[in-house]
């Protein structure tokens, strides 16, 4: 989410006259986009605006913004007054403040800002110039906000109540990202699964995939992220019907213990997530699956700790991605449970699951050695070409010509746990 609402403030700075540049300590402009689901990001977003004051004395005209879930919607006075050298802040998804504060700044400018240089009513953007013509994927929020708040989360408090985007913003965001050769989209939402639901005159998220679908030009769709709670057959029937959406889904555990799962306010058991996974396979055709641990959740014992190991064993995901618990200020467990595994503890729990996942992943790509497969070519790295799968494997290629954006063919002649290499057809 934070890397479309930097999009989108990228592309506004640049229709006032603004070019981006690679030293931050060189801009004009500096803004910190921001993200509070860990405290290490919060340390690292505290940490960068420090290192931008020597900057800013030495240029007091320098801007300096702060935007995202540090901001939230809370009056930023208290902010303000912790880090006086950030001229203007701004809640997530919203960067008209910072562009409103430059404009005012710009007292010889006659440039004015109006909505249409968000798409906020069209829902048009226009990508910023360093992505035009090389932007093979794209993102693309449909909900914004959360309304669910298990007991760990800050983003309902940041981000605010859950709202549904309106449906042909949505539609006209993706069609400009298709007519700027983007060929791939994701939809985004706290809990993508409730699309529509705040909103009766909205469709649900099927009914938005199948319109997606049929625009010209984009040959991926996905959406993340699912809960176990909202995901219905319907959605599911919907994904194994289009073409266009991946056989990729992304639905978190978080634990395979019950008593977690409660203590995290999650709604659903262990016995609950592992006959979604059943229902999933059985009605999409070579699906994989995605899914969130934390590990050293509060009071999380070794046997309930165990109890996740198992349900990874027995589950063989595709992917997991893990986290460490770390109370956020405000969230439910934070004011009413001791955070009390040791850090210590944390990573060797991390650790164990993070060996496990590799061998079930090397597991599943060395079934896909010497098949063919279908790749969308993003970027050269390390002098390869690196794409995707539709499952979100990672593959990469040798080529003389330019892939990028391109979907070919590969045969697989090699495979590790995390990526895999092959040959073009």
């Amino acid at each position: 989410m934070n890397t479309a609402d930097s999009q989108r403030l990228a592309s506004a700075l640049e229709a006032i006259g603004y070019e981006a540049t690679e030293k931050a300590e060189n801009a004009d402009v500096v803004v910190l986009n921001t993200c509070m689901v860990r405290q290490s990001a919060e340390d690292r977003a505290l940490g960068r605006l420090g290192s931008l004051k020597p900057a800013k004395k030495k240029n007091p005209n320098m801007i300096i913004g702060l935007m995202g879930c540090m901001v939230g919607y809370k009056d930023p006075k208290p902010l303000k007054k912790k880090l006086p050298w950030v001229d203007v802040f701004a809640p997530p998804s919203n960067p008209k403040p910072i562009v409103d504060y430059i404009i005012s700044r710009q007292i010889a400018s006659e440039t004015r800002m109006d909505n249409t240089v968000f798409g906020w009513h069209s829902g048009e953007i226009v990508l910023p110039k360093a992505q035009q013509g090389n932007a093979v994927s794209a993102y693309v929020p449909v909900v914004y906000g959360c309304s669910h708040a298990c007991s760990y989360c800050i983003i309902p408090y940041k981000r605010g109540a859950e709202r549904s985007r309106d449906p042909e913003e949505i539609l006209s965001h993706a069609r400009s990202l298709a007519a700027q050769g983007v060929k791939e989209i994701t939809l985004l939402g706290q809990i993508i699964d409730r699309y529509g639901l705040d909103n009766e005159n909205y469709p649900k998220l099927p009914e938005l995939l199948r319109r997606l679908n049929d625009i010209e030009g984009l040959e991926r769709i996905r959406f993340l992220t699912s809960h176990p709670n909202w995901m219905t057959d319907e959605l599911l029937k919907t994904v194994a019907e289009l073409p266009r959406v991946m056989n990729h889904i992304e639905v978190p555990a978080q634990s395979g213990s019950d008593e977690v799962l409660n203590s995290m306010r999650r709604g659903y058991t262990d016995a609950q997530y592992r006959d979604l996974i059943a229902r999933i396979r059985d009605i999409i055709p070579n699906v994989s699956i995605g899914t969130d641990i934390i590990v050293g959740f509060c009071g999380e014992t070794e046997e309930q700790f165990e109890q996740t190991v198992q349900q990874l064993s027995d589950l063989k995901l595709n992917v997991v991605h893990l986290a460490r618990y770390s109370p956020r200020t405000g969230t439910l467990s934070e004011r009413t449970m001791p955070d009390d595994v040791s850090d210590e503890e944390k990573w060797r729990r991390f650790r164990v699951i993070e060996k496990l996942q590799e061998d079930i992943a090397a597991e599943h790509h060395a079934k896909l050695m010497n098949q063919t497969v279908n790749v969308l070519f993003e970027e050269k790295k390390h002098r390869r070409w690196l794409g995707r799968t539709e499952n979100m494997d990672l593959v990469f290629a040798d080529s003389d010509e330019d892939l990028t954006g391109k979907l070919l063919p590969v045969k697989i002649t090699w495979t590790s746990p995390w990526t895999m290499g092959g040959m073009i057809r």
